[in-house]
């Protein structure tokens, strides 16, 4: 049973960066395709972006783009998400997900295995 646990959110400054780990146990990640979502409490989950499984090809929301990259380190069976310049409006619960299959998509509901989220607040 694959297990996910999101780390590294927190408080930071407008402008400020940020590097979200989603670490695995159970199963080895490269074989799932892997997404970062992240949701404001009243509103829907929404995706920011997609590693496909093993090399993790990126396929990005359109905001996500510049801003946000993610990146894969199969021997430590963990996904990244580097997000910089952040800006209050990017304060939510952030999410990885994980679902079997080569290619994931932007949509929640695709998914499978989820993390029980961390909270990236930005504020000065």
């Amino acid at each position: 049973q694959l297990q996910l646990v999101e780390s590294g959110g927190g408080l930071v400054q407008p402008g400020g960066s940020l590097r979200l780990s989603c670490a695995a146990s159970g199963v080895a990640l490269s074989n799932y395709a892997v997404g970062w979502f992240r949701q404001v409490l009243g509103k829907e989950r929404e995706g920011l972006v997609t590693s496909s499984a093993n090399i993790g090809i990126a396929d990005y929301a359109d905001f996500a783009q510049g801003r946000f990259a993610v990146s894969r380190d199969n021997a430590k069976n963990t996904v990244y998400l580097q997000m910089n310049s952040l800006k209050p409006e990017d304060t939510a619960v952030y999410y990885c997900a994980a679902v079997r299959g080569y290619y994931g998509t932007l949509h929640f509901w695709d998914y499978e295995y989820w993390g029980e989220g961390t909270q990236v607040a930005v504020s000065s």
